[in-house]
C-alpha cells in the first residue's frame, strides 16, 4: 500500500492537510473553570464542532474526523451519557441544512450498533441524505476505539481464512486495512488534541502511524478558528519524510 500523502498547497501557498483528526477534550474542565454544570461544557462543545467544521471546509481540508464518543465513554455516569446521546441526536438533525448547503458528506466509524435506536436512525438519515455530496467528509467516531477497530478487523480476516478465502501468509497491511471500519479513509495528516493532554487515547491507532500531532492547552469548548489556524500553521511548518531523509538542497 502506497503511503505517499503529499499535503496540498492552497492558492495562498499554505500547506493544507488532507485529513484532520481531533480529540475533543476538556468539556468538563471548561465547565469547572467557568463555574458551570458539566453538561454546559458539552453544549458549548457542540458550538465548537459547528465552528471548526465550517472552518475546515472553507480551508480546503478533505476530511475532518472528530472523536465524539469513545468505547470507554460508556463507563461515564448514565445521566451524562444520556445528555451526550441527546446532544448527538440533536446535532445530527439540526445540522442537516448546513451539511447540505456546504456539500459535506457525513459518515461515522465505531461500533455503531451500541448507539441508542433514535440516534442510529438520525445518523442513518443524515448519512443517506448527504451520501452524494462531494465536499469535505465529516466523520464522527462514535462508540469508537482504535484497539476495538483492529480486533474487529482481525476477526473479519480470520473469518475469511476459516472460509478458505485467504491464506494466512497472504495477510498483509493492505488486507488488514481493507477490513477496517472505513478502508478508504486516508490516514490523518494532522491530529489536534485539546485541553493539553499528551496522549492519543485509543484513537485511530492503525491509521496514525505517521500523523503529525499538535496539542493545545485550550479546552474544546474554547477552541475556535484562531486555535485551528494555529494548529494548521504548526503543521505547515513541519517537514514530513515518512521514514525517509529530508531532501538536501543542491
Amino acid at each position: 500500500m502506497s503511503d505517499v500523502r503529499d499535503p496540498r498547497r492552497t492558492a495562498s501557498g499554505d500547506v493544507t492537510p488532507r485529513h484532520v483528526a481531533i480529540i475533543m477534550d476538556g468539556n468538563g474542565r471548561w465547565a469547572r473553570e467557568h463555574k458551570q454544570p458539566r453538561t454546559r461544557g458539552h453544549y458549548m462543545g457542540v458550538e465548537s464542532v459547528r465552528t471548526v467544521t465550517r472552518a475546515c471546509a472553507r480551508r480546503g481540508v478533505g476530511q475532518l474526523t472528530l472523536y465524539a464518543f469513545s468505547e470507554e465513554n460508556w463507563k461515564r455516569p448514565r445521566r451524562e451519557v444520556r445528555v451526550l446521546m441527546r446532544l448527538l441526536r440533536r446535532f445530527l438533525i439540526s445540522e442537516r441544512g448546513e451539511i447540505m448547503q456546504n456539500g459535506i458528506r457525513l459518515t461515522a466509524i465505531g461500533r455503531l450498533d451500541r448507539l441508542p435506536a433514535d440516534v442510529r436512525k438520525a445518523l442513518d438519515e443524515s448519512r443517506d441524505m448527504s451520501a452524494q455530496n462531494t465536499g469535505m467528509v465529516l466523520c464522527l467516531a462514535l462508540s469508537y476505539g482504535g484497539r476495538q477497530e483492529i480486533v474487529d478487523a482481525v476477526r473479519a480476516v480470520c473469518g475469511r481464512v476459516r472460509a478458505g478465502e485467504l491464506e494466512p501468509e497472504d495477510i498483509t497491511e493492505e488486507v488488514i486495512t481493507a477490513h477496517l471500519y472505513q478502508p478508504k479513509m486516508p490516514p490523518p495528516d494532522l491530529l489536534i488534541r485539546t485541553a493539553g493532554e499528551m496522549r492519543i487515547s485509543n484513537f485511530l491507532l492503525w491509521q496514525m502511524s505517521y500523523t503529525e500531532l499538535v496539542v493545545t492547552p485550550v479546552c474544546w469548548p474554547g477552541f475556535r478558528e484562531d486555535e485551528l489556524d494555529d494548529a494548521l500553521r504548526a503543521y505547515a511548518s513541519r517537514v514530513r519524510t515518512f521514514g525517509g531523509l529530508v531532501p538536501q538542497s543542491s
